[in-house]
């Protein structure tokens, strides 16, 4: 079994669990099996004082 590891940016306007999701499901689309994430970082963008945009850099694994 060979485990490729490739790292995906996700975003969400609502949480950074949304985020991590879409880092995911977009990780499924491009390698197939995921069968695991490290959320490497968390950041957020903010406007008027106010979070309105998250994001999560993750590594996501594969089975190839």
């Amino acid at each position: 079994m060979q485990i490729k590891v490739e790292e995906f940016i996700g975003e969400s306007n609502q949480s950074w669990q949304d985020a991590v999701t879409a880092a995911v499901s977009e990780a499924s689309k491009t390698l197939g099996n995921v069968t695991g994430v490290e959320v490497v970082n968390f950041t957020a963008r903010v406007e008027n004082g106010k979070v309105v945009g998250y994001k999560a850099d993750c590594k996501v694994a594969a089975v190839k």
